[in-house]
Formats: C-alpha cells, structure tokens, sequence
C-alpha cells in the first residue's frame, strides 16, 4: 500500500509542478482547489484559514495556531475545520526540489450534504475538539485527491466531475480517523458548530467592540462555558482571537494602501494608535512603519530577482 501512496504522491508532484510553472499560490479550474509552489524556505506567513484539506506533495511545512505548532508533509494531511487565523511557513524546499501542495477548501453546506447523501451516522458531541488537526494521509482519500487534481489536465471534465470527485473526498475524510471531529462543524446540535457561529461573528464583524455576552448567546452557552469551548476550538480566548485578526487586517492594509498607522488602527477597531503600535510589534516583530519598509523591500527582492 504504501507503494501505491508512494506513485501517487509522484504523480501529484508531477501534476502541480506542471500546472503552478512558477513560485505562487494559484487558483485553479477546479471550484475552491488552489495549488502551491514555493522553491526556497520562507519567513512566517500570517493568514486566515478557512475550512480546508491541505495535503503536500513535496516539502515540509510548520502552522502555528496560537502557541501549538502542527508540522506535515508528504506522509499527513493539515485540516482546518473552522476559519482560523494561523501562521505558516514552508520549513523544507530548494530550487530542485519546490515545496509542492494543494488546498481543497470547503463548507459547512458541503459536509453536511456528504453526511446526509453518503449516509455517514454520526451524533451530535458536546464536547468540542480542536478546530485543527493533523492525519496520516491514508491510500482512499489520496486516491480521491488525485482523481480531483488530475481533472486539470481534462477542463472539459471539470464541471460535471469535480463536485463528484470532492464529494469524494469529503466522504473518505469523514471516514477517517477524523471524521467524527470534522462533521460536527455541519451538525447543528454540536457544541462545535455554536462556537462556529460565534466565530464568524467575530470576523464579520472585528472592526467592532467585543461583546463576549452576545457571542455566548450566538453559541447558546453561558458565559464560561463559552470561554472553555471557544478556548478548546481554536487553542486561544476570544479576544486572543480578534487581536489576531485585527493585526492581520491591519498588516493587509498597510501593505495595499498609502495609509498611516494611525489611521488603519481606528479602522480595525483599536481606540489607541499607542497600543495598536505596541500589539503590532508583539505580534509581528516590528513597528508598523518598520515592519511594512521591510515586507515591501523583500517583495521588490523576489520580483526582481
């Protein structure tokens, strides 16, 4: 079997290799699949994950949700069940050998279709489990990747096939050694899915002041309750969690528009341009102004290299 795997994983390098051509992350034909190249080790990346399967074909990678770290490579597969802010960075990758990987993003819609038309069994859990998770990568559900990734090589198939295929795909993971944790993000009596809830009122609304009351009732819990499922999903509080968004839409800005600091602190809903400053560098290294001088000199590096 593990040979099998092995060939797989071969023709999946070959697949995104062939298709990505350059260093970049790029949206395919395929509805929500994305292919990665990177040729050279990277500095930590800051971003939102949303529910996603990530699976490597070449290279190594390290996410830090809060203080865990997940490392995976070519023998696992990353899920991200809920949308979480993280920090990534390629750990493994070289000119001849490209880190090499897909993303396959999906829906709460999504699961609970599979859970329903594959009629997959699984109750409702009070308990809540961490939001991501690591799994050995198994031969069914690496087969199904593949049948979805080589659809790039025969666009016409793609409308028709690719909604069956990901099914698929979903079908298996739900299968697997974590499908009782993924499904509960589709079934509404989970204390998972109520912390789901509350976590996409706090990115739609993260310009906004923290009402830790109101997200408790969004999630149908008492307040310290809230706290210990909230903590238990995404390993940080609720108001670690906006900091982090905040920061991160933050950064985005800086980098896009000719704003000063001050400015984008109010517009992501900090009150104090001092402390916005003072939570920046924590998070990121740097001051604002420093740190932005210095992502746009190293974008100029990579463009003009």
């Amino acid at each position: 079997m593990s040979g099998q795997i092995d060939n797989l994983r071969d023709e999946l390098a070959e697949l995104i290799e062939r298709h990505a051509g350059q260093d970049g992350v790029f949206e395919t034909a395929i509805p929500s699949l994305f292919i990665v190249r990177v040729s050279q080790v990277t500095q930590p990346v800051y971003r939102v994950y949303k529910p996603a399967l990530c699976f490597i074909a070449r290279g190594f990678k390290d996410v830090l949700l809060a203080q865990e770290r997940y490392e995976y490579g070519p023998a696992d597969y990353l899920i991200s069940s809920m949308n979480l802010p993280v920090i990534g960075h390629v750990i493994k990758a070289s000119p001849h050998a490209p880190y090499l990987s897909l993303k396959l993003e999906f829906t709460q819609n999504q699961i609970l279709e599979v859970l329903h038309e594959g009629g997959v069994q699984i109750a409702p859990q009070e308990g809540t489990k961490r939001a991501m998770f690591v799994g050995e990568i198994e031969l069914s559900i690496l087969d199904a990747i593949m049948r979805l990734a080589r659809l790039l090589d025969k666009p016409k198939d793609i409308p028709f096939l690719a909604p069956f295929y990901t099914k698929e795909i979903l079908y298996r993971l739900l299968q697997g050694q974590y499908g009782i944790t993924l499904a509960q993000i589709a079934m509404e009596g989970s204390s998972t899915y109520r912390i789901r809830e509350a976590i996409n009122q706090i990115i739609h609304n993260v310009d906004k002041p923290l009402r830790i009351e109101e997200l408790a009732e969004i999630a149908n819990m008492g307040i310290s309750t809230f706290h210990r499922h909230f903590k238990e999903a995404t390993a940080m509080s609720p108001l670690q969690f906006q900091k982090q968004l905040r920061l991160q839409e933050a950064r985005r800005i800086l980098m896009s528009e000719s704003t000063d600091a001050a400015d984008v602190a109010f517009r992501v809903g900090y009150e104090s341009a001092s402390q916005f400053s003072r939570e920046y560098a924590r998070m990121f290294g740097f001051p604002p102004r420093e740190d932005i001088k210095r992502l746009k000199a190293s974008y100029d590096q990579r463009i003009h290299a």
